[in-house]
């Protein structure tokens, strides 16, 4: 299988060939060329773990990568529920799909270890270093740090919002490793502004070339395929009478985890409906509702994971809809870069609604499910909370115990993790810098420069 840019100037890619250039050379997005009907497997597919699911998936896209099985089992052994991704039932019409049961203890590392693997798998294949760069509003930094910890040949360079933008136990899972090969920035911007500067470095091709960058956010196709997998393995949990009405809540920032389930569903897995749920920071919400676009400041809230007012998956699904017209796309796009604002005439939102939660009702969604099913949830899933059909399945997105100061504003008790706890009296290793491209720019130079003396050979990888 080919895939092919949302500017459609580019060329077309294969699997590895696309993993490892993360944003395409015009600046657009990797999509499939054309996306497999997977509706004649599923009955097949409903007895298998879920190492066995995400192999017979992923087969279908990643064509040349011949020890792709063996990956995918190494990027799942780490995640301590037997099952990868348990599914809670609440009541008869409330199902919770847990995926805070990785390393970092958030739904990034479905994606992000297998993520890593394939790019410790590039490095032993090419036998060349990489610097893979990303931004994060807490949740992504983490997981991608933990898919590469210490791995030979490998940079990891993480721009995150300074300050309070971020929980502090994020900022610890990212800073407090100890590990050489990774670079935590704390930027003076929003995750946004870290966002743009970590396009503006993919897009300048001879930069990107010389220093061997590699995306690890939601912009590198790889992270959407490997989250389709987990709205398939809960919806052939559902019981059959469950399936054909139940809709997925699912908390989203940057659009790239409601995006996943889209695409299984136009795939052919038969799910009713979805509905995201926004924090304060509502630029989504607002399209969903009105059909406008528009970029607004972001305000730091209980959900920080979700403090994004531009979000980057938004383009695939826009070149979805406007019938793979990438000239099209090209236009909107440069028109909300220019203006902040777009109004979508007659959008088309293929069943996508939207919600959007205040600080306060994070705190007595919090309150309210632990009363009334003795259940724990996090900020951001309590954002899912408040947007419940029914039957509804919602995604919980994060650990409780990540965000320790708004659960004590909820509940009395403690949410805490041994895996947290662990990174309490660890000292902080950060670096701060302004939201500056070059400033990030001459970072990055700087560090792989010295960096590389400490490399060893990548052909000494072993599994």
């Amino acid at each position: 299988m080919k895939f092919i840019s949302t500017h459609g100037q580019a060329d077309p890619l294969s699997f590895s060939e696309t993993v490892a250039a993360g944003l395409a050379s015009d600046g657009g997005l990797f999509v499939p060329e054309q996306l497999p009907d997977i509706s004649p497997y599923l009955s097949k597919w409903a007895t298998l773990s879920y190492p066995e699911l995400c192999f017979q998936f992923l087969r279908l896209f990643a064509t040349d990568i011949p020890n792709l099985q063996t990956l995918i089992n190494l990027s799942y052994r780490r995640f301590d529920a037997p099952d990868i991704a348990p599914i809670r039932q609440l009541d008869t019409h409330l199902y919770v799909l847990e995926l805070f049961h990785g390393p970092t203890l958030t739904f990034k590392d479905f994606a992000l270890q297998l993520l890593g693997n394939l790019y410790r798998e590039q490095i032993r294949r090419t036998q060349l270093p990489i610097n893979v760069i990303g931004a994060t509003s807490g949740d992504t930094g983490s997981a991608a740090i933990y898919g590469l910890l210490n791995q030979t040949g490998t940079n990891v360079f993480i721009l995150y919002p300074s300050g309070r933008r971020i929980a502090p136990l994020q900022e610890r899972q990212m800073a407090c490793t100890g590990a050489d090969n990774v670079f935590p920035i704390a930027i003076d911007g929003t995750f946004d502004d870290a966002q743009q500067i970590v396009k503006s470095l993919l897009s300048d091709l001879d930069f990107k070339r010389r220093h061997g960058l590699c995306a690890i956010n939601s912009i590198n196709l790889a992270r959407l395929l490997s989250q389709c997998v987990y709205y398939i393995y809960a919806w052939l949990y559902l019981p059959p009478k469950r399936r054909d009405d139940s809709t997925f809540i699912v908390p989203t920032g940057n659009f790239g985890n409601v995006l996943a389930g889209w695409w299984a569903q136009r795939m052919g897995v038969p799910i009713h409906a979805f509905k995201i749920a926004t924090n304060q920071n509502d630029s989504l919400y607002h399209l969903f509702t009105t059909g406008r676009y528009q970029r607004q400041a972001v305000i730091p809230s209980y959900a920080p994971s979700m403090d994004i007012q531009v979000a980057s998956n938004f383009e695939r699904f826009l070149y979805a809809i406007e019938g793979c017209d990438s000239e099209r796309v090209r236009h909107i796009i440069e028109q909300i870069q220019k203006t902040g604002t777009y109004m979508f005439r007659a959008l088309n939102t293929h069943g996508i609604t939207a919600v959007r939660v205040t600080d306060a009702a994070i705190v007595s969604t919090i309150r309210s499910v632990f009363e009334t099913y003795d259940y724990l949830i996090d900020p951001h899933t309590a954002c899912g909370f408040n947007a419940l059909n029914s039957p509804s399945i919602v995604l919980a997105t994060a650990h409780p115990a990540k965000f320790p100061d708004v659960i004590a504003k909820a509940v009395d008790m403690e949410a805490t993790h041994p895996h947290l706890q662990a990174l309490k009296d660890r000292p902080l290793r950060r670096y701060s810098l302004s939201a500056d491209l070059e400033a990030v720019r001459d970072f990055i130079i700087f560090r792989s420069q010295n960096s590389s003396k400490r490399r060893d050979d990548s052909s000494q990888l072993v599994y």
